[in-house]
């Protein structure tokens, strides 16, 4: 009976207790953090490359002299449309124009030389070796009728000794014209000197015309002249400087990409892109060059576009930004980068809410564009994903809204 009393008595401290126990746990207890909470969502991401650059500057070539001598004309000035071929610079020509007859000269004379080798000379020699052939005939028909004339003793021995001199001057005179006849030949020495003499003519000539035609200093293509540094009067050498061309070509555009953004990056893709001075003026691009190196430093991949129809108002040099169009992702789930922690680590991992409580979920990462990242395992449509990276796993949370 005495114990049941001291119960009632002490119950109602002990409820007491407990409820100020409730109510200060309700009080002291951190309140839930307002955030940003993303609701993931499956949808199509069309996927692009964003990115700047510039225009790059046509091929520039130096124009100078191969010779020396004075500059007699300067047929362009700083600015002007040159064509291929077009004189652009006239030295004075005067000695090597003389030099360049003088050589014509030579290779005429030896032209005739070789025209008398073939038309006079040898028919000359060749009659000679007829003649030759012809007296020896005879002379060996002397010998042997004195020969059987001293041995029927019709004749002295005076008589037949002439005949053998006439013979043997006769078998000379045939040696001798042989000689002459193969040398006036096709492939006789005198011929073969006079054909040489007359391609040492023409050598000549040709190097010497050539020299005429190094007074003229010609455009290689067509394009600008950017610098002119010379003046008439002035003293043209090898390896001074003339002028500065820009070459006609294509028009060509140089980017750099973050290399995170390679799996996004395919040759023959279409960019459009605008020079940063008219953003309103946009044109095509396509990519021509992916380089197959890094940049270690900005961790960058380098790109190279052809223009096809460049605007008038693109000029070297110029900023240009470009929007490459990228593969287009069929039902993925995108998180803003910012949200996803230590993205470029191989342990990537988000806050989820969950009855309130941020819980921390590993994830893997796939494809990232515009700021975006997509997620390829851990996350699944519907998860609510905190944005705020300030919130740490473990906090209470409420959704801002």
């Amino acid at each position: 009976m005495t114990h049941n009393l001291s119960m009632r008595r002490i119950l109602p401290f002990v409820i007491a207790a407990l409820v100020l126990a409730v109510v200060l746990f309700l009080v002291l207890r951190p309140k839930p953090v307002a955030v940003d909470i993303l609701t993931l969502a499956a949808a199509d991401m069309q996927t692009s490359v964003v990115a700047s650059g510039r225009v790059l500057p046509p091929a520039k070539v130096e124009i100078g002299a191969t010779i020396t001598a004075r500059v007699d004309k300067v047929q362009v000035r700083e600015g002007a449309r040159i064509v291929a071929d077009q004189v652009l610079v006239e030295l004075e020509r005067g000695e090597w124009a003389a030099a360049a007859a003088q050589a014509r000269a030579a290779v005429a004379r030896a032209k005739a030389r070789v025209s008398s080798v073939q038309t006079l000379a040898l028919p000359t020699a060749q009659a000679g070796l007829k003649q030759a052939e012809a007296n020896l005939v005879q002379a060996e028909r002397d010998d042997k009728r004195n020969r059987d004339l001293l041995a029927k003793g019709f004749i002295s021995q005076a008589r037949v000794d002439e005949s053998e001199r006439q013979l043997d001057v006769a078998r000379s005179q045939l040696t001798s014209a042989k000689a002459q006849a193969g040398a006036q030949g096709a492939s006789g020495a005198e011929a073969q000197q006079a054909q040489s003499q007359q391609a040492e003519a023409v050598a000549a000539l040709d190097a010497t015309e050539a020299k005429l035609a190094q007074t003229r200093i010609r455009a290689p293509a067509a394009g600008v002249v950017l610098e002119r540094l010379v003046e008439p009067g002035d003293i043209a050498q090898p390896g001074r400087r003339m002028m500065s061309l820009a070459l006609d070509g294509p028009v060509r555009l140089i980017v750099q990409v973050d290399e995170k953004n390679l799996p996004l990056i395919r040759q023959g893709a279409i960019a459009m892109a605008a020079a940063d001075a008219f953003p309103a003026e946009r044109f095509e691009a396509v990519v021509n060059y992916i380089s197959p190196g890094i940049d270690a430093t900005r961790g960058s991949v380098e790109l190279r576009l052809d223009v096809a129809k460049p605007p008038a108002l693109l000029k070297s040099d110029m900023t240009i930004s470009m929007d490459l169009q990228g593969p287009l992702l069929k039902q993925a789930l995108m998180l803003p980068a910012d949200a996803v922690r230590q993205l470029q680590t191989e342990a990537p991992w988000v806050l989820v809410e969950r009855e309130g409580v941020a819980v921390k979920v590993a994830v893997k990462v796939g494809l990232q564009t515009q700021g975006r990242v997509a997620i390829t395992e851990g996350l699944k449509a519907g998860d609510r994903v905190i944005l705020n990276r300030e919130v740490e796993a473990g906090s209470r949370v409420r959704d801002r809204r």
